[in-house]
């Protein structure tokens, strides 16, 4: 999801709900602590250079139980984002404390934000020589591939 998309959203609904993974909702107390913009450059195990550039949202719990984030001040929050710091429409990361700081992917059902789970993947797996058929394998990675 991107940030065209919670934005055409935030306009229509009465309350801002976001559900994780395992069907929780995050409490109604939250906190929208960051908007911010995420810039990743790397190289991948085959020796590609990328970069990623990605929206995040920071999601955070106190114990101001009376709290409610309500659309209109949420998007307030992301069009201030879009002036001072430029933000383009870019796919959307969500952060949530768990044991640690979990990342998250975001979409929609028509009634809450679905906080979906992400996932590491070989960015190269030609190189690597990782077949598509055979990903449902635990490693990765054959230690003699070059790639590891």
């Amino acid at each position: 999801m991107k940030i065209n998309d919670v934005k055409e959203i935030l306009n229509k609904i009465e309350s801002v709900k976001f559900l994780l993974p395992n069907g929780d909702l995050i409490p109604a107390h939250f906190h929208v602590t960051e908007v911010g913009i995420i810039t990743k450059n790397f190289i991948d195990c085959g020796g590609t250079i990328r970069s990623d550039k990605v929206a995040n949202f920071q999601l955070w719990t106190a114990d101001d139980f009376d709290h409610r984030l309500a659309p209109q001040k949420f998007l307030d929050i992301i069009n201030l984002s879009e002036k001072i710091l430029e933000l383009e429409n870019l796919e959307i990361e969500v952060e949530y404390q768990s044991n640690t700081i979990g990342k998250f992917g975001l979409s929609f059902d028509g009634a809450n934000f679905l906080l979906t789970n992400k996932k590491t993947d070989c960015l190269d797996k030609d190189k690597c020589g990782i077949d598509e058929p055979n990903l449902k394998q635990t490693s990765s990675c054959s230690p003699k591939s070059g790639c590891c």
